[in-house]
């Protein structure tokens, strides 16, 4: 049976001020319920690296870096991320960048591997929104590329909110194909232009979104040929959630999971998966939902 190496660090869950609407006790779920399910043995799970200043800058501009750096981001651009600024939070978008990139090096061996974070797709070059800091796919991408270990990279982008961070910085890097499904009307309300975006209808559900999904994406790999997929797998869609007006059952979500990898695997092209959202009320159904990929996964790869 072939293996595959998941990143998590205990910094993915950072505590937050009481009654935060951001989910992060998931980050802290997602590996205990991985074990507990037996989906991920123990040997699978390895502890990321912090991504150097160097790493960063292919990506993020110098002083929007220094004032994450020195914690002298104004204000104003704090609120847009909606996360309290402080050291540990810059260390941990350093370990989700960091888990990233180590797990794109690990695909390129294992065929897949996958991070119990990530997905940062809100972050521009030079500002973060959404819950987002860094970009972990895009300073991955700019990593992979410099490094002369991928030439072409599909970022498939299947959160509910469409990736403007993704879009921005890749819009003239033609090494990168930026592919979207996101919520039409939903966040951001401004979207810049990917690749392909693929715009969804409030309430869609399981049968629409999953033709949507199996029409579109064959045909980008067919026609850009990349040679490493970046994932991000937000369960927002999910029709409990609360941001995300998408209404995929739980099974809609396995059978989109189970598409994605068996569609990479089959034409035997490296991915690695991030996490992206999810809102649910319960943060067990968001867990549940995250766990899904890793389940495929393994059932594929045994």
């Amino acid at each position: 049976m072939m293996s595959f190496k998941v990143a998590h660090h205990p910094l993915f869950c950072l505590p937050l001020p009481e009654g935060h609407r951001f989910p992060m006790a998931k980050y802290r779920l997602l590996p205990q319920t991985l074990l507990a399910d037996g989906i991920i043995k123990p040997s699978q799970f390895f502890v990321p690296r912090m991504a150097t200043v160097d790493e960063i800058l292919t990506t993020h501009s110098k002083d929007y870096w220094q004032m994450l750096d020195e914690l002298t981001l104004p204000a104003k651009d704090c609120r847009k991320i909606g996360l309290p600024m402080s050291q540990d939070l810059i260390d941990r978008e350093r370990y989700v960048v960091g888990a990233t990139i180590d797990c794109a090096k690990y695909a390129l061996t294992d065929g897949i591997s996958l991070s119990t974070s990530g997905g940062t797709h809100h972050a521009f070059a030079d500002s973060g929104e959404g819950f987002c800091v860094l970009n972990d796919v895009c300073v991955a991408s700019n990593v992979l590329l410099n490094e002369g270990l991928a030439k072409k990279i599909l970022i498939l982008d299947l959160d509910v909110h469409q990736g403007n961070g993704n879009a921005s910085i890749m819009a003239d890097n033609p090494s990168v194909f930026v592919m979207s499904l996101h919520g039409e009307k939903n966040y951001p309300y401004h979207k810049p232009a990917s690749d392909l975006d693929i715009a969804l209808v409030d309430g869609m559900g399981d049968d629409e979104y999953l033709s949507l999904l199996k029409y579109h994406l064959p045909k980008a790999l067919d026609e850009f040929k990349p040679d490493f997929i970046f994932y991000i797998a937000g369960v927002d869609v999910l029709t409990d959630d609360r941001l995300g007006r998408i209404n995929l059952t739980m099974n809609g979500l396995y059978e989109r999971e189970r598409y994605v990898v068996q569609t990479a695997h089959h034409r035997q092209i490296p991915m690695t998966v991030v996490m992206g959202g999810g809102y649910a009320p319960d943060v067990e159904v968001i867990v549940r939902g995250h766990s899904a990929v890793f389940g495929v996964s393994l059932a594929l790869l045994a």
